[in-house]
């Protein structure tokens, strides 16, 4: 059976994109990442725990484990802590351009493959206010980089270059392509 060690909603609908047959478990685990470590490798490493933290409970299962990181400058920009950190991080991306890396790790009865999308995105300039009223719709409370590009967030977004789903969290295509190979 396929699993998805996520309890994301999106990542759930992408999945089904994929494969429609899924089972969703949600696991508690410590998503904290050494110092300095590189974005793309910290979005993969963390993806590799919880698809393996799932497998432990689901063996002989093929399970998903998938972590979504936003990085500007090196600077990793995880979920906002409260409002305050969600405006912090909001305003640090108005205007630039920012790098979304999904890690997606794929452990099962025929080893581990683990793998990793960028994704470029570019918002336009943002006032005070508009952050404020994103922020209290309660939509970036929850997500990486503060915002959702499914939902309100579009409002931001003056352009990607690479896979809009795996802005959302989870690379669709590749996904696909990496399970037809198992």
């Amino acid at each position: 059976m396929l699993i998805l060690a996520s309890a994301s909603p999106r990542r759930r609908e992408l999945l089904g994109y994929v494969n429609s047959n899924f089972a969703a478990i949600s696991l508690d685990l410590d998503e904290s990442l050494p110092p300095d470590t590189p974005p793309r490798e910290g979005a993969e490493i963390l993806a590799l725990r919880k698809a393996r933290a799932a497998a432990q409970i689901r063996p002989g299962d093929t399970v998903i484990g998938a972590d979504t990181i936003v990085a500007l400058d090196g600077v990793i920009y995880g979920k906002p802590e409260d409002t305050a950190d969600a405006f912090r991080i909001l305003r640090a991306l108005s205007g630039r351009e920012h790098t979304v890396y999904t890690g997606v790790a794929i452990v099962g009865p025929s080893g581990e493959r683990v793998f990793s999308e960028a994704t470029a995105v570019r918002f336009i300039e943002l006032s005070d206010a508009q952050i404020s009223a994103y922020i209290t719709t309660g939509d970036p409370m929850d997500k990486a980089g503060a915002y959702g590009i499914q939902g309100r967030g579009a409002l931001f977004v003056s352009g990607i270059t690479g896979d809009f789903y795996n802005v959302m969290g989870l690379p669709v295509c590749r996904l696909a392509a990496e399970l037809a190979s198992l």
